[in-house]
């Protein structure tokens, strides 16, 4: 039988950056919901943003029009970005920032977004938007 890991232990590595793109979504979705900016929710941190999470919503947000026209340009006929419901659409656009980014495989990036759709997503096909939308992206 195998000793149960140190629930105090540092995370590895896939797991903090999962846990980082989750917290980026959440900080973008709490300056959306505030109607503020992005800048506001962070100096209302209590505790340090992880920094993956902090360049992930930064750059988002310091892109945000240039990616809410790409995501247009993605999404069917008919379909706007204001359409989606708002995490889905943080996502995909999160999703779209980190594919253009490149720093990581494609692959991980739309595995991550879709399994974040999958927990924050409007609707129990969240993921599967998730994943047509960044896959038609990567295709591009």
């Amino acid at each position: 039988m195998s000793r149960p890991s140190n629930p105090f232990a540092a995370p590895d590595e896939p797991t903090r950056r999962r846990e980082a793109r989750q917290r980026s979504v959440e900080l973008l979705y709490e300056a959306e919901m505030k109607s503020c900016e992005l800048a506001d929710v962070l100096a209302e941190q209590v505790s340090d943003v992880d920094p993956f999470a902090l360049e992930l919503a930064t750059g988002v947000a310091a892109q945000r029009e240039a990616l809410t026209e790409r995501l247009a340009e993605l999404l069917n006929v008919g379909w706007t970005p204001e359409r989606l419901g708002a995490c889905d659409r943080l996502i995909l656009l999160q999703g779209l920032f980190e594919l253009e980014r490149g720093a990581a495989p494609t692959a991980v990036v739309i595995n991550e977004a879709v399994e974040l759709a999958h927990r924050l997503g409007a609707t129990d096909r969240s993921g599967a938007l998730v994943n047509g939308v960044l896959a038609a992206a990567d295709g591009r």
